[in-house]
């Protein structure tokens, strides 16, 4: 029941918005936190907590919700999740105590990973000439949910409260939900199995496709490198230049710049170039350090390091998605799960060292551990191909 005739460019943006809006209730709260704190009679270093129950309820949703993707129809899961995240950020909105907050936030965490959901889903519906496109321009949606959500936030929180943002997302979301009832065709699920079947065939996914385990550690190493710069880029920011929340919050407008590339990178793909994409997208990505290294010293040289770095990063991301969904279409929301589970560890694992490197060794301890974590990345990457160049010609 795959789709035959190209997807429309309407319905292409209709997913990325989704998909963005989904994932950007996972970030709101984080230029947030000291606002919240002072509302809710928070101590500022619990506040933290939100940002951790948000992580840990997301992850767990990759794990428990994105492979049901291959056993339940796929527009009405996508239909349900995103109804149950609206609801999770009512609850966030409405808290009058950190309880309820940390119950929205848990919510609406788990259930965002719909997101996840619709990308395979898109991979799906588009014709194999099309799919990197696709792909990489429903994952700009996503990377730009990412981005922009600390921008919204704070803007939301200048011109009203730090709840203003999750009731405008909510109505957002619940349009959306309009709107993909409307456009989303059904689509019967690919596996027929139990459910402790499925979540045991998901982990197996490691075990039967070797390869999906080097993805996994490029996709985390990738994430990894952006989170490393994203997480305490506010701190040098307000130290050195003085920057309120709300200017802090628009630097996120210059990631989306690079974000936008990654369609391009798709293309690529779809012509038989994913080698020389994720190739050059490392090198690019240990190359964006360089002017980043000079942060406290020249805008100008922060905001070339952060568009080359997102465009690495977005372009890296998309390539190596597309790699993991060919290994078996009947198996893509599975091997989706093991791959974005690997992707957002990654990132988590940025966040939390990120701060740990910048207070005990300042911003040129985040770009050396920036700079050789994308190494790492790039040599473990030309390992790999040069293994399954051998194994090619081997077979030949």
């Amino acid at each position: 029941m795959t789709s035959i005739k190209p997807l429309s460019s309407w319905f292409v943006l209709l997913l990325s918005i989704a998909t963005g809006v989904s994932v950007a209730s996972n970030y709101y709260a984080q230029p947030l936190l000291n606002t919240i704190g002072n509302d809710l009679h928070i101590p500022l270093s619990s506040t933290g907590v939100i940002i951790t129950v948000a992580q840990l309820s997301y992850a767990a949703g990759l794990l428990f919700l994105v492979p049901l993707g291959d056993l339940i129809e796929r527009r009405g899961l996508i239909v349900s999740m995103s109804l149950t995240s609206m609801l999770g950020l009512l609850v966030s909105a409405t808290a009058q105590n950190m309880t309820w907050l940390l119950i929205g936030t848990a919510i609406t965490g788990f259930f965002a990973v719909v997101a996840q959901v619709i990308v395979p889903f898109a991979a799906s519906l588009a014709s194999p000439t099309e799919r990197g496109k696709v792909v990489g321009t429903i994952m700009s949606g996503l990377l730009l949910g990412i981005l922009l959500a600390r921008t919204a936030a704070g803007f939301c929180s200048y011109i009203g409260s730090w709840r203003t943002i999750y009731f405008i997302a909510a109505v957002t979301l619940f349009i959306i939900i309009i709107l993909l009832l409307k456009t989303l065709p059904r689509y019967p699920a690919s596996t027929k199995m139990a459910y402790h079947h499925l979540l045991i065939s998901t982990i197996g996914q490691f075990i039967k496709y070797p390869k999906l385990i080097v993805y996994g550690l490029l996709g985390a190493l990738n994430f990894a490198v952006f989170s490393l710069l994203w997480t305490p880029i506010a701190l040098i920011l307000a130290d050195t230049y003085n920057y309120s929340d709300l200017v802090i919050g628009l630097f996120g407008l210059i990631g989306a710049a690079g974000a936008l590339m990654a369609p391009y990178a798709g293309k690529l793909a779809d012509h038989g170039k994913s080698n020389l994409v994720i190739t050059l997208g490392f090198i690019l990505l240990i190359a964006s350090w360089l002017p980043l290294a000079f942060t406290a010293f020249s805008v100008t040289l922060l905001i070339i390091g952060i568009l080359i770095l997102d465009l690495a990063v977005q372009s890296i991301h998309v390539t190596t998605m597309n790699q993991v969904y060919k290994i078996n279409p009947d198996s893509r929301n599975r091997l989706n799960a093991c791959y974005m589970l690997c992707y957002f560890i990654g990132g988590a694992t940025g966040s939390l060292s990120s701060t740990w490197i910048f207070a005990h060794f300042g911003w040129i301890g985040v770009t050396i551990v920036g700079a050789t974590t994308a190494t790492v990345a790039l040599l473990i990457w030309i390992l790999f191909y040069i293994q399954q160049r051998r194994t090619t010609d081997n077979e030949q």
